[in-house]
């Protein structure tokens, strides 16, 4: 027998799917989610923070929207609303994804265009932080750089890890099926030569490093601006 979810279990589900785009890491195990409710007649009401008053809004702006969608796509929510809250921009933002206007026209004036490009790079720093923590295991088991090379992604242990960058990899468009290579670059979706192996390794360590620092500082940001647990907070990242 099936356990039917709560209002809120429904829309922690989906806000799991949301993602800070700097960090790749669910709002909710980050402590974004500082509330959230689904009324029997269908309104969702989700409440967001950030570590600080100043987090980049066009970072914040994502991550509304994103949790806009996500909970408006949910079975049996008739109507979202998102609320940032003690936030700089809070105003322009939560009236801007409340309208659909887009990042540009919440921001007219000072926005020069859309997210679509902010997003993709961010994407393809989550691939090579993703392709460090495949292949780590492996450098670590005696592989060397030439077979890390030669390897496809179906010939790769399956773990949370390769789930994790083929769902980045395909949101970028770049291929993620069994057949495809285990190495390619972000960049251009091409395979990386076997003289580029140690360079690629080594820009995919260093973007890992660089957001799982980014991670820690937040993280601890966060706690000291709010002590308690966000809703759905957990320790563990999720996808």
């Amino acid at each position: 027998m099936t356990a039917t979810l709560t209002g809120e279990e429904l829309l922690l589900a989906a806000l799991a799917r949301v993602r800070d785009p700097e960090l790749d890491e669910a709002i909710t195990s980050l402590g974004f989610v500082s509330g959230c409710t689904l009324s029997a007649e269908g309104v969702a009401q989700v409440r967001l923070r950030l570590p600080t008053y100043f987090c980049a809004p066009n970072f914040a702006f994502l991550m509304v929207a994103d949790a806009y969608d996500a909970v408006s796509a949910t079975d049996g929510v008739r109507s979202t609303e998102v609320i940032l809250e003690e936030h700089f921009a809070a105003d322009a933002i939560n009236q801007g994804v409340a309208a659909r206007a887009g990042f540009a026209n919440s921001f007219a004036g000072e926005a020069v265009g859309e997210l679509d490009r902010l997003r993709s790079n961010f994407l393809r720093k989550a691939v090579l932080a993703g392709t460090d923590q495949v292949c780590r295991p492996l450098l670590a088991a005696g592989v060397d750089s030439v077979e890390l090379s030669s390897l496809r992604l179906g010939s790769v242990p399956n773990s949370p890890a390769l789930q994790r960058l083929r769902q980045r990899r395909a949101e970028l468009g770049l291929p993620a099926a069994d057949g495809d290579w285990l190495l390619i670059d972000p960049e251009t979706g091409k395979p990386v030569p076997d003289d580029a192996v140690s360079l690629h390794m080594i820009r995919a360590r260093t973007t890992r490093v660089s957001i799982d620092a980014n991670t820690g500082v937040c993280r601890g940001m966060l706690r000291h601006r709010y002590p308690d647990r966000g809703v759905g907070e957990k320790d563990e990242v999720t996808t």
